[in-house]
């Protein structure tokens, strides 16, 4: 199944997409209009969402938006695939590097982000993300999967010298749009091995990153594993998974974006994202 959260009409709603369309699962009374309420609503409530009809809305004519509009936590992780480890000369990490970025980062899979007012150090980084579907803590690998609802594509754009500057990464991974994902929530059934898929990010038509989440150092299911060891995850939490080599630092002169610039994002079976870099208004 493939949810969404989409506008149209000017109203914004969840809906779950079957081809070029989207049930409107607003019809139902049944079920939430929002994502996080969806997913917080249980196993009962996916399988309705899955089954129930609704009014069918050409996607053409809807805008579509982040999966969760302000997901609880936006977790990511640095150094998490060896051949971008080999590209910035560092070791691997003998633990996972995780981050925040703020929940005011997430944008729309095809909306513009912001060439920030203080910097001209924007960078992108194609990412496999998923989402938490039940609230969970001290949960094993083994069982990682089941807390899962979905994935995603997402970029954890970075603004790279004041990420570099500050003590720790949030300030340079968190400002407003630069944590554009989506296009859908994408439940695993659908996407089969999360660790073996293709990933692709293309920065005006020229491919920047080409690679596969096999290449992960610390897999989706260990990072569950290690979070919820310290802290509760909840419905809507967006998890980023790291980034392959072939970013814009990684170049030798290197190679930031700039106003225009438009960077789209691809991985296998869950579609891909394309947003126009803008000057912050």
């Amino acid at each position: 199944m493939k949810l969404a959260t989409f506008t149209h009409n000017g109203r914004t709603r969840i809906g779950r997409a079957e081809g070029e369309v989207l049930i409107d699962l607003s019809t139902s009374s049944d079920l939430p209009t929002e994502m996080s309420a969806l997913l917080a609503a249980g196993d009962e409530a996916m399988a309705t969402a899955a089954q129930t009809s609704g009014d069918k809305i050409p996607l053409s004519e809807v805008e579509l938006m982040a999966p969760v509009l302000r997901p609880p936590k936006i977790l990511a992780i640095g150094l998490n695939y060896k051949d971008h480890i080999e590209e910035t000369g560092l070791h691997t990490p003998e633990f996972p590097m995780f981050f925040n970025k703020q929940s005011t980062s997430a944008n729309g899979p095809y909306a513009p982000w912001h060439m920030p007012k203080v910097s001209d150090k924007l960078d992108y980084e194609g990412e496999l993300g998923f989402i938490i579907g039940k609230r969970c803590r001290h949960v094993p690998k083994e069982r990682a999967l089941e807390v899962i609802a979905g994935f995603c594509v997402c970029n954890d754009g970075s603004v790279r010298d004041w990420q570099m500057r500050a003590q720790t990464f949030t300030l340079g991974k968190s400002f407003d749009t630069h944590c554009p994902y989506g296009p859908f929530l994408v439940t695993p059934d659908e996407v089969g091995d999360p660790h073996n898929l293709d990933l692709k990010t293309w920065v005006n038509g020229e491919l920047r990153q080409d690679s596969n989440t096999k290449h992960l150092v610390f897999d989706c299911f260990e990072q569950i594993e290690t979070l919820t060891q310290a802290f509760t995850l909840e419905p809507g939490d967006l998890i980023l998974s790291g980034t392959p080599s072939g970013v814009g630092i990684g170049f030798d002169p290197k190679r930031f974006l700039k106003v225009g610039d438009k960077v789209r994002i691809e991985i296998q079976n869950l579609g891909y994202i394309e947003n126009e870099v803008i000057a912050e208004p």
